[in-house]
């Protein structure tokens, strides 16, 4: 409602109905920034579609909410704004409704991977506008497919990243991106990145994300029938776990400190998009609601800043410039390394996001744009990378996650809430109110 009513202040109906328009019949692969090409209050409100849908998807199957659920809200708010829309995600949903239809098992059970996959919906959107819609069955069909074969993939790479790449499903939709645009070039298709990066529309996005996470904040301190005394302890808590993936903060310490976690967390991304003297737009907003939708399943102020640390120190001494929008992206979304920082230490964290820093950026290319959660494919190849090396070099330890949880994983093929998460989230010293 925030999303849509923001949206309806910043322009007209008439207007917004035509952004409407140009969004849906407007390539999206990366980085194509809808504030930009359609207007601020277009984008806006095609976001509150988006999250609309989502939730009542999520309201529909009646699976209990935990922090996965304020993840995907998160994200589908997020990228809404530079690449998803209230139409190229259907033939994704449609595909895992037949996935779950298949194996006797309910939708609800696949809902949050099925609304991730739309990481890929620019592959939709090409085949339908770049052929003037003669090939809109193809993308509808396409987005069947990814839709239907996601969940089995994501819960395999879900095994392969030892939980430290919280963008799992990204570095899924990575794999199947760079199999579908090198068959379709083949073809004779030819799909490109975008860059649209819109600049005048800092004040809006300050006011409006820097009041949303004020109201988070306060939101949990005094709106959640707990002290703030009690709420603080348990926030602290909270700032004791590595973030390592599972780790579902709504179910281990309730609504109220996950709420304090959301809002510290966005003020973070704000200042640093702000600090760093980038733009705040579709794409950068995007990065920051995607934060705080993770902020309920693994990231935190102690796991995430080193991360961005490192990106920052890439900014020193490679040759490109943090105000770069590719790199304030990377500033946002390399934040999926988080549980590095948190298992192995800050230093560790810091050279995580430097690697990040500069495989992100030659990540997208081969792949056309097409994968809107670049981030988490550039990610997850760090993550298994260093993670092996930190293991075997360095810590000496066994990981805390044995290979039969992720096997029960697999073949729970449900990586989105495994039966293991319990057992493969540390414990933590939690005050005595704690649930």
């Amino acid at each position: 409602m925030i999303l849509l009513f923001t949206g309806l202040l910043l322009d007209s109906p008439s207007h917004i109905l035509c952004g409407l328009h140009t969004i849906i019949f407007t390539e999206d692969a990366l980085i194509t920034d809808y504030v930009l090409v359609a207007g601020a209050g277009a984008a806006l409100v095609n976001s509150a579609l988006v999250t609309a849908i989502s939730i009542l998807f999520l309201q529909h199957c009646k699976e209990a909410p935990n922090g996965l659920t304020l993840v995907v809200i998160g994200l589908m708010s997020g990228f809404s704004l530079f690449g998803k829309n209230f139409v190229n995600i259907w033939p994704f949903l449609i595909g895992t409704r037949l996935y779950a239809a298949m194996r006797h098992e309910s939708f609800g059970k696949y809902l949050p991977t099925s609304l991730m996959s739309t990481a890929l919906a620019p592959i939709v959107s090409y085949f339908v506008l770049d052929n003037g819609g003669a090939a809109l069955p193809i993308g509808i069909l396409t987005g069947m497919l990814i839709g239907f074969i996601m969940p089995a993939l994501s819960a395999y790479t879900y095994k392969v990243q030892n939980g430290m790449n919280l963008y799992n499903v990204g570095f899924a939709s990575g794999l199947l991106a760079f199999l579908i645009v090198p068959v379709i070039s083949s073809f004779g298709a030819s799909p490109t990145t975008r860059y649209h990066w819109a600049t005048d529309s800092d004040r809006i996005f300050a006011v409006l994300l820097g009041s949303l996470c004020l109201l988070l904040i306060i939101s949990g301190l005094f709106c959640c029938c707990r002290s703030p005394k009690r709420v603080w302890l348990s926030y602290r808590a909270l700032l004791r776990t590595s973030g390592r993936a599972p780790s579902d903060y709504l179910r281990m310490f309730g609504p109220a400190p996950v709420l304090v976690n959301i809002g510290i967390n966005g003020l973070i991304g704000l200042a640093f998009i702000i600090l760093s003297g980038g733009n705040l737009n579709g794409p950068t907003a995007g990065g920051i609601l995607t934060i705080m939708g993770f902020s309920a399943f693994g990231k935190h102020a102690k796991n995430i800043l080193p991360i961005m640390g490192g990106v920052v120190l890439g900014s020193m001494m490679m040759q490109w410039s943090l105000a770069d929008g590719a790199v304030q992206l990377a500033g946002l979304f390399c934040t999926t390394l988080a549980p590095i920082a948190g298992y192995f230490g800050w230093s560790f964290g810091v050279l995580a996001g430097f690697l990040h820093s500069a495989v992100v950026l030659h990540t997208s290319s081969p792949v056309a744009g097409m994968n809107l959660y670049n981030n988490g494919f550039s990610g997850g190849l760090v993550a298994i990378v260093l993670y092996a090396l930190l293991i075997a070099i360095v810590q000496h330890r066994r990981p805390e996650i044995q290979n039969e949880d992720y096997f029960d994983i697999v073949e729970n093929d449900n990586p989105s809430v495994p039966r293991t998460a319990f057992h493969m989230t540390e414990q933590v010293d939690q005050p005595d109110d704690a649930p």
